[in-house]
């Protein structure tokens, strides 16, 4: 069963923009997403709020997830989030197709 994890990066005006085009620039959001286990990597910003970025994170399971907090880039990311002064808001959740029931709600 897939996880996916939304995380709400949220600074100073530009600063979450400034974090996201590092996180690229430098590779590090391209390593994450060629990590075992990692099946989205994707950042977007709602059109309500500027100084928001919307991460989609998504995962093949817990301990892929697991691996991924685990390694080395954490240092990296959480280097950069302080640099930034980056703040955090996070949200689990599981595809529709994990969630029995769901289906006759959606159009397809």
């Amino acid at each position: 069963m897939s996880l996916i994890v939304n995380l709400y990066y949220t600074g100073k005006p530009g600063a979450a923009q400034a974090f996201v085009k590092e996180m690229e620039a430098s590779g590090c959001a391209e390593r994450i997403r060629q990590e075992a286990g990692n099946e989205r990597y994707d950042y977007f910003q709602p059109l309500n709020d500027p100084d928001t970025i919307l991460l989609i994170d998504q995962w093949a399971d817990q301990a892929s997830l697991d691996r991924h907090h685990a390694s080395p880039m954490m240092q990296e990311l959480a280097d950069l989030r302080e640099k930034y002064d980056l703040h955090m808001r996070v949200e689990r959740m599981v595809p529709a197709n994990d969630a029995p029931g769901d289906e006759k709600f959606l159009r397809k």
